[in-house]
């Protein structure tokens, strides 16, 4: 799957989803976090439960997808939000 600038981290992780096979649960996503040392937490394609239209949906609650930063499939990186053009 090669990285794609234009796509967003929903149009990715939804692509990663229905995929086949899907590949979400091999997914990493770094997201953007204040509270975590680092600024940033991961989030393995495993704890996501749902992806809605502007939140993705963990255990622990509702996540918006701009705060996403990075997501990583199988070690290729497939988002990049700072390589994003436009």
């Amino acid at each position: 799957m090669p990285l794609s600038m234009s796509r967003t981290a929903r149009e990715v992780l939804n692509e990663l989803r229905w995929r086949e096979p899907p590949r979400l649960a091999d997914a990493v996503l770094w997201y953007r976090d204040r509270q975590q040392a680092g600024g940033y937490r991961v989030i393995r394609g495993t704890e996501i439960l749902d992806l809605e239209s502007r939140y993705f949906q963990i255990a622990k609650g509702r996540l918006p997808y701009y705060k996403i930063e990075r997501i990583e499939c199988a070690g290729e990186i497939v988002f990049d939000r700072s390589r994003r053009s436009g």
